[in-house]
């Protein structure tokens, strides 16, 4: 038997029986671990806050406040691609492993922060840095192990499982951190403790290298342009919603612009080079592969959607509705999360049958109808009033939720399908930097869209609101024109905007008793704000709206089902890239796999049938050689 014959045995060993089962289950948990971690601090922040007496709403400490907010999406959106690409040459399995050790000793150090005050803001945030560091990479290589592990007629029902996986855990983590901060705020942290060294030991022990490893050196060069690039253009977004000199936000501040604007011109210098350096870290030509190239459009635009219609919604529930519900604001955190199970029930009911179904029928039509599904959900919330009656916004958010999960399982099965084995760990990275990009420009699109909304009528109705209530007009009118920033964050974070704005002034001190319990009620600020909260959710939601049609229509463009099918050794994985320069790729054992050249003719699949994104298979645009000399389309378009 030669090496490569052994290889393909061992492939088919590990393919099938009961490992695909374990690998599932293991990269499930790598999955949930790491985005509910994303979420978990959202609603344990004022808890995290009083623990280490910090004010995150004093303008000093604003900065603290959105880096614990935005720093682990930050850094894993940058960090994926490049660890997807580490696993294809180091192996995924090895990576993914070392991911879940550098997550579990995040959240060793992070319970244990010594320090107070901006101190101890800082140790938080460079200690999520590095659990970010460990999410990043189980969140890179989760997909192309799964892609390794089980059979293209099978990828869907995995990804189905592993990505609802994914996205619920930001909405559980939600709840997690509001029941878990309720009893202390180190437990928020702790929780993650033995998830991530019992993780840790358990794929040591199971996960096993099947997929195939690429010789090649690490292209320095377009790491750090595309690192630098990506930390600039999220860094100017996440500042953007910050005011500055004067305006209700920041995108006048040279910082931002810097940001933004050197984030651009540096990610387009990547671009340039990754065309041109012969081993990149991305390899810009699977762009040219139409499911590849139309499934992460449709990620990156389902995923802003997404994010939009979680953090408007928060700020729905924690500032308006369930004040007016009688909930007291110390208790919306965790409230808004319970309340928003219908979202998160609709991602897990829906999407491994999607994902189920799409191994059969396809990606695009269960992609592209969730993302019309999702959007009528959204039109559907702007038809009900501030003050909804609540089994009429279950049923939507149902709906928006079961529309995702129709789109995620699909989308994320045909995107891995769509790639060359030994690029599966980059293609993994860059879906995984999609969705977190996403999710971080969401915050910066969606907030500005909001404050721009409230700061066309919030100043007036709040200024008129406090005069009222004898609030001296100069007072009422400075506060009143307070950018709006202020009152979301203090309603996103359970406290009372019109005390937190009040008490430095000291006019309460001077108002009667009975003016003071409305000014500080339940009441006064969720009447207030609900006219121009409700004009600026319009603007919100119909963006939204529209970034959901595109995407779908982009989903749409994918094709047919279509499955980049590796030839060679029977069972073997070998390389797509035949080029005469191209690196050698080598199995766990560490011999060189096959040439797939051996197995195809004229960059035609070995049936003699041409290629769909092929010159001569009439697919549009054509596909690089490197790409066209193994591969298979079945179904119809």
């Amino acid at each position: 038997m030669t090496a490569e014959q052994g290889v393909a045995e061992g492939r088919r060993g590990f393919r099938g029986g009961h490992y695909k089962w374990v690998a599932l289950s293991n990269t499930t948990l790598g999955m949930l671990a790491a985005t509910v971690n994303a979420s978990i601090v959202i609603i344990a922040l004022p808890a995290i806050f009083r623990g280490i007496h910090l004010n995150p709403l004093t303008p000093g400490n604003v900065s603290y406040l959105l880096w614990m907010l935005m720093g682990y999406l930050v850094v894993s959106a940058v960090l994926v691609v490049t660890l997807g690409r580490l696993g294809d040459i180091y192996g995924r399995v090895r990576m993914y492993n070392m991911g879940f050790a550098i997550f579990g000793l995040g959240a060793l150090a992070l319970p244990f922060d010594p320090f107070t005050g901006p101190s101890g803001a800082l140790w938080l945030i460079g200690w999520r840095v590095v659990q970010a560091t460990g999410g990043a990479m189980l969140m890179a290589n989760s997909p192309a192990i799964l892609t390794d592990a089980f059979p293209a007629d099978q990828r869907g029902t995995a990804m189905g499982i592993n990505q609802v996986a994914g996205i619920s855990g930001s909405f559980l983590g939600l709840i997690l951190g509001g029941v878990l901060a309720a009893v202390d705020w180190r437990l928020v942290f702790i929780v993650s403790v033995p998830i991530g060294l019992g993780g840790a030991i358990w794929s040591y022990l199971s996960l096993r290298e099947i997929g195939l490893r690429t010789r090649a050196r690490i292209d320095w060069l377009g790491n750090v342009t595309f690192g630098l690039g990506l930390i600039g253009l999220l860094t100017g977004i996440t500042y953007g919603i910050q005011p500055y000199g004067g305006h209700s936000m920041g995108w006048t501040s040279p910082v931002v612009l810097a940001g933004l604007i050197g984030g651009v011109v540096l990610l387009a210098a990547f671009c340039l080079i990754e065309l041109r350096v012969r081993e990149p870290m991305f390899d810009l030509r699977l762009m040219k592969i139409r499911a590849f190239s139309a499934g992460v459009t449709a990620t990156l635009l389902a995923s802003i959607a997404r994010g939009g219609l979680q953090f408007m919604l928060i700020i729905w529930l924690q500032g308006i509705w369930l004040l007016l519900h009688g909930y007291s604001f110390i208790d919306t955190p965790l409230w808004s999360g319970i309340y928003l199970l219908p979202l998160t029930a609709g991602f897990v009911c829906l999407g491994p049958i999607s994902g189920w179904l799409s191994d059969k029928h396809g990606a695009r039509l269960f992609a592209s109808g969730g993302l019309l599904v999702s959007a009528a959900a959204f039109g559907g919330l702007l038809l009900l009033p501030t003050d909804f009656k609540y089994a009429a916004f279950a049923v939507l958010i149902f709906v928006a939720g079961a529309g995702m999960g129709l789109f995620s399982a699909p989308n994320a099965a045909g995107i891995m399908n769509s790639v060359p084995a030994r690029q599966r760990g980059a293609a993994s990275g860059m879906l995984a930097t999609f969705q977190n990009s996403g999710f971080v420009l969401s915050i910066g699109i969606f907030f500005s869209l909001m404050i721009a909304g409230l700061a066309a009528t919030l100043p007036t109705a709040l200024t008129h609101g406090l005069t009222v209530q004898g609030v001296p007009a100069v007072i009422a009118s400075k506060i009143g024109h307070t950018p709006p920033v202020a009152s979301l964050f203090a309603a996103f974070l359970g406290y009372n905007p019109i005390r937190e704005l009040l008490a430095p002034t000291g006019v309460l001190s001077h108002l009667p008793a009975s003016h003071v319990a409305l000014l500080t009620g339940k009441a006064f600020f969720p009447t207030l704000i609900s006219g121009p909260f409700h004009h600026g959710l319009v603007l919100v939601f119909s963006m939204a709206m529209g970034l959901l049609v595109i995407a779908a229509i982009a989903s749409a463009f994918r094709g047919g089902r279509y499955v980049h099918e590796e030839h060679g050794a029977p069972g073997a994985e070998v390389p797509a890239a035949v080029s005469p320069n191209a690196p050698a790729a080598v199995s766990p054992s560490g011999a060189a796999a096959a040439s797939a050249a051996d197995a195809v003719s004229g960059g035609r699949p070995a049936d003699g049938q041409p290629s769909r994104n092929d010159p001569a298979g009439g697919g549009p645009g054509g596909s690089p050689d490197s790409l066209a000399a193994s591969r298979q389309h079945t179904g119809t378009d």
